[in-house]
């Protein structure tokens, strides 16, 4: 897993909690920029997976594989799940449930970097 890719995961999911909690303030519903950001999000947490678990493959071993693996799979559920829930809710808490999806991938990345140094 890089470090600065996880950074830049991470900086993203923020700007996307951020623009969830303007767009959910301004009592708007979830717009299309909204749902692009967490398409872009989406994919780049594809491409995370897809190197953590090459390097996993590769050899690269972390004390907790399981939780490390259930972590990878429950981040990339996050942003498809956000974006379903906040087009079905057709008010601003369409934007807050983006925001609240936005700052769990956010914590679960933070997460995945830890057990990927091998801090507990």
């Amino acid at each position: 897993m890089i470090g600065p890719f996880a950074a830049a995961l991470i900086a993203l999911s923020l700007l996307i909690v951020v623009a969830g909690a303007v767009t959910a303030a301004r009592g708007r519903a979830m717009g299309t920029v909204l749902l692009g950001a967490l398409a872009v999000l989406e994919v780049a947490l594809l491409v995370q997976a897809g190197l953590a678990i090459a390097e996993l493959t590769g050899g690269q071993g972390i004390k907790e594989t399981a939780t490390f693996v259930g972590y990878l799979v429950g981040v990339l559920i996050i942003p498809p799940a956000a974006a379903f829930l906040g087009l079905a809710e057709r008010s601003r808490w369409g934007a807050v449930v983006v925001a609240v999806g936005g700052f769990a991938v956010c914590v679960m990345v933070g997460r995945l970097l830890q057990l990927w140094q091998g801090a507990a």
